[in-house]
């Protein structure tokens, strides 16, 4: 409904996001975001809240990262300013079903194979240390299994049709570069879900938390692209600090039979780790004028 009301009613017609407003929704989602985590701690409990807190958290922080790939992406394919909302919208109705698939599959193997458990923290360690690396992104849409796939299916238009995915021409239908920037979104965020749903999972085993902070975060991300995509450089130690985050989630994971480390342990480990890795890419970045975003290759 509220996807919907953002759409059908607040942008309806096409247009230059400004980032007072694009702030300004950021700001509904987060506050949101927050009095649903609120209703969870009065009705489940103060383990559940900080277990989603945590979750809400640190998908806020790896949105980050989506949205440097994502704005390589509209750099790339030359996505007129008009209609990046349009695509970034529906991107997230497409990522709100995915989650919904892989939080149901990580659930279910996590119930039937328990070693399901050690295996996403090796895999959460591994990613943690290739954050740390700071690899340059790189984007390769002629390479991308997906995109290949829908070309083969679709004829494309060599040009912008307005914000429509797709024309009618001569009887047939074609798909515009719009449609193909679309998948190309839906593609990365297969990327980024592989990270972050184990990486909740490493949080709360819950599927109703990892879902709802997973969720609660992707509605957002939307606004979020809006208000730092002039701001994107100023980030440029966010990835370590990523790094460092899913390695330490990834190590608690491989641990948990020798060492349990609560939620709030976990919160304050995130929160401080995150905290500083934005206050120092600030500083460094208000010294030398900017530097190196975020990366996570694709």
């Amino acid at each position: 409904m509220l996807l919907a009301l953002d759409l059908g009613v607040f942008h309806r017609r096409a247009g230059k996001e400004s980032f007072r407003a694009a702030l300004g929704w950021s700001a509904f989602w987060i506050a949101l975001s927050l009095l649903f985590n609120g209703w969870i701690w009065l009705e489940l409990g103060r383990e559940p809240g900080l277990a989603f807190f945590t979750g809400y958290v640190l998908e806020k922080a790896l949105s980050v990262d989506n949205i440097f790939v994502f704005l390589l992406i509209f750099r790339f394919f030359a996505v007129p300013s008009e209609h990046q909302h349009r695509v970034l919208f529906w991107g997230v109705v497409g990522a709100i079903f995915l989650r919904a698939a892989f939080v149901l599959a990580g659930a279910a193997l996590l119930h039937r194979f328990e070693w399901i458990f050690y295996l996403f923290g090796a895999f959460l360690l591994w990613t943690g240390v290739k954050l740390m690396r700071h690899r340059e992104p790189e984007i390769h849409p002629e390479e991308n299994p997906l995109v290949l796939g829908f070309q083969r299916i679709f004829p494309i238009t060599s040009r912008y049709h307005g914000g429509h995915f797709f024309v009618r021409r001569e009887g047939r239908w074609l798909a515009t570069p719009l449609m193909l920037v679309l998948v190309m979104v839906e593609a990365t965020d297969v990327v980024f879900a592989v990270d972050s749903i184990p990486a909740i999972f490493g949080v709360t085993t819950d599927p109703f938390l990892v879902f709802s902070s997973n969720i609660c975060a992707v509605l957002g991300l939307r606004a979020l692209y809006f208000v730092l995509r002039n701001l994107i450089d100023r980030f440029r130690y966010l990835g370590l600090g990523l790094g460092l985050v899913l390695a330490f989630i990834g190590a608690k994971m491989l641990l948990h039979d020798l060492v349990e480390i609560s939620t709030g342990v976990s919160l304050a480990v995130v929160v401080v780790v995150l905290t500083l890795s934005v206050v120092v890419s600030w500083l460094r970045a208000g010294g030398d004028g900017g530097g190196s975003a975020p990366a996570q290759s694709m």
